[in-house]
């Protein structure tokens, strides 16, 4: 049956106690399989990836491929999501597709097309065109948003009889393009020293979080917080700071929240990071919130003042981190070690 959003109303996150030991959270956390980094490798590469050489190299989750005879450099990406996809397919959809745009904007490339796929989804019944139907939807004004082609057959559907009770799940694939591959941005924190800052607004927000799922073992809650125009603007703005050059590198925060984003952007440099959470945010909620919109990129010292120039001028919301160290993790004051031994369990 397809559900209102009022059915998940009574969710509250005043109901949900937050803990007192971050560094309990954290570590248990990293034991959580959707955590691991070397999911962040197996996409589409044409190198295998073992987990030896998770530190080493970058652990995006995007595949780059350079075109012979060209600067322009292709990216692909493929995200999957069931949350909530019977209950708001529209939402949904959008959210996926917006962080597959925001995954691509970080890497300084324009994403050009989109295809989906519905698994799992019984079209002869009526809820199943339900959810095929709020998730074209969702599909149609995403593109239009991001100003995206769709594929020729818009959504495909594939359906599995005898597998059980298996949840809706849509995947969808983009490809983008960087016009000249030496100006590629990766997610890495590049030098010790650079300020980190978060674009985008904090929100006391966990729904639909790994957090809330894995450590609290709660698995109904709404979708993320998420607003769509909030995405298409920062798409202009991502957009002008990789034309001016003044980022370093930018992570959409996805799984794991803040917390995890900052430490997948250390892991290839070894270095860490020395942040102060929001003080009107629930620690938990800042650190480990799943809400859409949100961004983290490391500046140079000396290109701080335009950058900051920038996002004032564009009128979109920012927050100061912190710094990246040489490879100590700090949050308020409070040290949780270094990432070479942080890394080899997670």
């Amino acid at each position: 049956m397809i559900l209102s959003d009022n059915d998940m109303q009574g969710f509250s996150i005043d109901d949900v106690a937050e803990p007192e030991n971050i560094e309990d959270v954290i570590y248990t956390l990293m034991v959580n399989p959707n955590l691991s980094t070397i999911n962040y490798f197996n996409d589409f590469s044409e190198m295998a990836v073992s987990p030896d050489s998770l530190e080493e190299g970058d652990t995006d989750e995007t595949g780059l491929f350079e075109l012979e005879s060209t600067d322009h450099c292709l990216l692909m990406t493929t995200h999957a999501f069931h949350h909530h996809l019977e209950d708001n397919p529209q939402v949904a959809t959008e959210i996926l597709i917006s962080r597959a745009a925001r995954k691509m904007l970080c890497y300084g490339a324009k994403p050009l097309v989109v295809s989906a796929f519905l698994y799992h989804i019984n079209f002869a019944d009526h809820n199943g065109h339900l959810i095929a139907s709020g998730a074209k939807k969702g599909l149609e004004n995403a593109a239009k948003k991001f100003h995206l082609k769709v594929t020729d057959r818009k959504i495909r559907f594939d359906h599995f009889k005898g597998h059980g009770p298996v949840p809706p799940t849509i995947i969808i694939s983009m490809m983008g393009m960087v016009s000249n591959y030496a100006h590629v941005t990766t997610h890495e924190f590049k030098q010790k020293g650079n300020n980190i800052f978060l674009l985008g607004r904090p929100s006391d927000d966990i729904g639909a979080s790994e957090y809330l799922e894995f450590y609290h073992g709660i698995s109904n809650s709404p979708l993320p917080e998420f607003n769509i125009d909030t995405e298409v603007h920062l798409r202009e703005v991502l957009l002008r700071l990789h034309e001016l050059k003044l980022i370093s590198s930018a992570s959409p925060v996805g799984k794991g929240g803040l917390f995890f984003t900052l430490l997948r952007a250390s892991f290839p440099q070894n270095l860490g990071f020395d942040i102060t959470t929001d003080a009107e945010t629930r620690r938990d909620a800042f650190l480990f919130g799943e809400s859409m919109g949100r961004i983290i990129v490391d500046v140079a010292p000396e290109k701080e003042d335009e950058f900051v120039d920038v996002l004032s001028s564009m009128h979109i919301p920012f927050f100061m981190l912190g710094h990246v160290t040489r490879g100590e993790i700090r949050i308020d004051d409070l040290s949780l070690g270094y990432t070479d031994k942080m890394s080899t369990g997670i």
